[in-house]
């Protein structure tokens, strides 16, 4: 199996399935002498960790990180990193009665078309539970962000047919949002709170999307022909698994609008820095970041795993009618949020060490 790698300095490779042994991590890249401890990497991981609400997934994983390698006292070392959390609340005999069957809008048939087997526990490598090694991964890169006073914060702005009417420019990123599901409009948590579960009672899910904000992201960053950092982004965002659509700045919004209308205009601030009047552009123009605030949102579609019984075909294409029995999250949304950030993160970190060889005065 290809394709389990991101990055072209700042790279990752992850490795692990749902019902596994361990979720894993591999970093190349990530310059000697960071500061990476492992209490950074384990609360990017709480973040994201199932079981923690009535709403979400029931399954329990504590997501323990283990440094196995690259890092001595809180130092790295220059060497590859190698981070690991073992699944501890597997319970693959949920799967048994499934084992046969393609599961609607699942890896199922696709991966056992390409590769003449799959695991059936949990979806296997295709299970969002993967994503533990793109969060271990982002809290690393996040340190390395950090020492630029690069910010990256990611927030729910529409579960279903409820979206927030917070503009993302009124947003304050240094303010975390005092709720469960990272709602910024406050006259929305309730309705969408009871709307989830709603739909977990009847066994039913529900989409969304995810709004990110990038502040203080310097010019420069991107490649401009086929590793623009919109590009980029986009791939990182579309590979999570359950997203479904990528915008950036005014998006598909751009239809309605004339030239006239969208195109940012330069001006020179109180302190001789070059900005734009507006943000149509989401942060990145020609591919390459122009130090305004980068912003785009992610959609989620509903989660396929439902308790509602459903009709398919098994592995001798007959046709069947099943329920899961599995654990799974009603929405998926509010817990894809450290994942957006952690995808950010790992882009941003690539394309700035990739910048530091664009010219001679970067060396």
């Amino acid at each position: 199996m290809g394709g389990n790698q991101l990055g072209s300095v700042f790279r990752i490779t992850s490795f692990g399935e749902s019902h596994g042994a361990a979720i894993g991590v591999v970093i190349d890249g990530c310059p000697a002498g960071l500061v990476v401890r492992r209490d950074v990497i384990q609360k990017a991981l709480d973040r994201r960790a199932p079981g923690r609400s009535a709403i979400t997934s029931s399954r329990k994983e504590k997501d323990i990180v283990e440094i196995l390698s690259g890092v001595s006292n809180d130092v790295s070392l220059g060497t590859p990193i190698c981070l690991m959390v073992r699944n501890q609340d597997a319970r693959s005999e949920d799967y048994k009665n499934i084992r046969n069957i393609y599961r609607p809008s699942h890896a199922d048939y696709v991966y056992d078309a390409k590769y003449g087997v799959r695991d059936y526990r949990g979806g296997g490598r295709a299970s969002a539970r993967e994503t533990v090694a793109r969060v271990a991964a982002g809290a690393v890169a996040g340190i390395l962000l950090d020492r630029l006073g690069i910010k990256i914060y990611a927030y729910v702005d529409q579960i279903y047919k409820l979206k927030s009417k917070v503009p993302y420019d009124q947003m304050d990123i240094n303010k975390s949002i005092p709720n469960a599901l990272n709602i910024p409009d406050d006259t929305l948590y309730d309705k969408v709170t009871k709307l989830i579960q709603v739909a977990k009672e009847e066994g039913d899910s529900l989409g969304g999307s995810i709004c990110c904000i990038i502040r203080n992201c310097p010019v420069g960053l991107g490649e401009p022909v086929f590793d623009k950092l919109h590009a980029d982004l986009a791939k990182a965002m579309m590979s999570i698994p359950a997203s479904r659509g990528f915008e950036i700045g005014s998006g598909f919004g751009a239809i309605l609008m004339k030239g006239s209308e969208h195109n940012d205009s330069f001006y020179t601030d109180d302190h001789q820095k070059i900005k734009t009047k507006t943000n149509h552009s989401g942060g990145i123009q020609g591919g390459i970041s122009n130090g305004m605030d980068i912003n785009f949102r992610v959609a989620f579609k509903p989660v396929s795993t439902i308790a509602k019984e459903q009709t398919s075909v098994n592995t001798l294409g007959q046709s069947v009618a099943f329920k899961n029995i599995g654990r799974h999250d009603p929405c998926v949304v509010p817990r894809a949020i450290p994942i957006v950030e952690a995808m950010t993160k790992l882009v941003l970190a690539d394309h700035y060490l990739r910048n530091k060889t664009s010219t001679i005065l970067h060396a």
